[in-house]
């Protein structure tokens, strides 16, 4: 009996990992993935299990075109493993709106059937009054959200599975630099998507620095036939911690002195810039004196400016002057355009 029921939990957890069309898995990863989870099976049982057991009853698709096969479920394939219950359906609806400003399409894409699905389990239940949340809560992303970047979905597709399988990849790549593309050997570290534009962090050729690579300026990509080369001790976490996507423009923290207005104190008392902030009251007025720690990058001051009048910089001293040099530019700006409506 045990060994009946240990080959039905193999079968629904082969089900729950191999994906949809346009997705793919080899055979090796498939098994290892079933060895991580406990599973005690070879290559040729696995073989067996996919060919003569469960493509005989699911639409399950071989695709023998190159080694090692790979596998996926016919794009059209309803399935639900395990079913949804109502909170994990709501939560998949409102992630999906949340995503939405977020994520490429084709990224939205491999999950849509289970958009589908949390959709049709709620509107089914009219009567049941957690389906009325669906039309009453929604998530607004802090700040203007662009439209995500258009990423193909061949690309995705080479991608996300070059990073799986530990594979090198081809690219056609437009360099924003240069304004022209460059063919380049990628060997892909992670993938981090920030704001709408989603990244792959690699190392081109045979050099070790990483880089990040903007998806949506592949033109094309293919798994490349080179040995992919790994980056020891990697961390993205780390990565990413020492300033990867935020701009920094040294490795120093700096200690950020600023007079804010009443809102802004409020909205920083509510959600702080950092653990170690400090708001405290300014004698005779409504304004308080912020002080904290924060990294040195880009994307604070790009923020601070953001607030405009409603925050007085009083150190570091250098951020004091781009934001005056900034006001003072824009200020230049108005000034000459009054001057061109004037004369014309």
């Amino acid at each position: 009996m045990s060994n009946v029921r240990d080959t039905l939990f193999r079968y629904l957890t082969l089900l729950q990992l191999i994906p949809r069309s346009p997705g793919r898995i080899a055979t090796p990863v498939l098994l290892e993935k079933l060895r991580e989870r406990g599973f005690r099976v070879d290559t040729r049982s696995l073989q067996r299990d996919l060919r003569d057991k469960l493509a005989l009853h699911f639409p399950l698709i071989c695709d023998d075109t190159q080694k090692p096969f790979r596998w996926y479920f016919d794009r059209q394939f309803q399935s639900n493993l395990p079913a949804l219950d109502l909170p994990s359906a709501l939560t998949l609806v409102l992630a999906e709106e949340y995503l939405k400003g977020i994520l490429p399409p084709v990224v939205l894409g491999q999950l849509s059937h289970q958009f589908a699905d949390a959709h049709r389990l709620l509107d089914d239940l009219d009567g049941n009054s957690l389906s009325q949340w669906r039309k009453r809560v929604r998530a607004i992303p802090n700040g203007k959200a662009l439209l995500p970047a258009t990423v193909e979905a061949s690309i995705w597709q080479c991608v996300t599975q070059a990073l799986l399988e530990n594979n090198a990849i081809e690219v056609r790549y437009l360099s924003r630099s240069r304004e022209d593309y460059k063919t380049l050997i990628l060997h892909p570290q992670g993938i981090v998507n920030r704001h709408s534009v989603t990244y792959v962090v690699a190392t081109v050729e045979k050099y070790s620095d990483l880089r990040q690579f903007a998806l949506h300026r592949i033109q094309q990509a293919t798994i490349s036939q080179m040995p992919w080369r790994e980056t020891p001790e990697f961390d993205l976490d780390a990565y990413i911690a020492d300033g990867a996507f935020g701009y920094r423009q040294s490795h120093d923290d700096i200690h950020l002195l600023a007079n804010v207005a009443p809102q802004v104190a409020w909205l920083l008392t509510e959600t702080p810039l950092a653990h170690e902030q400090t708001l405290e009251p300014l004698p005779h007025s409504d304004w308080q004196r912020l002080s904290v720690k924060l990294p040195d990058d880009q994307q604070t001051l790009w923020w601070l400016k953001g607030m405009g009048a409603n925050v007085e910089v009083l150190k570091p001293s250098t951020w004091r002057e781009e934001i005056r040099d900034d006001a003072r530019r824009i200020l230049a700006q108005s000034s000459f355009e009054k001057t061109m409506e004037a004369t014309t």
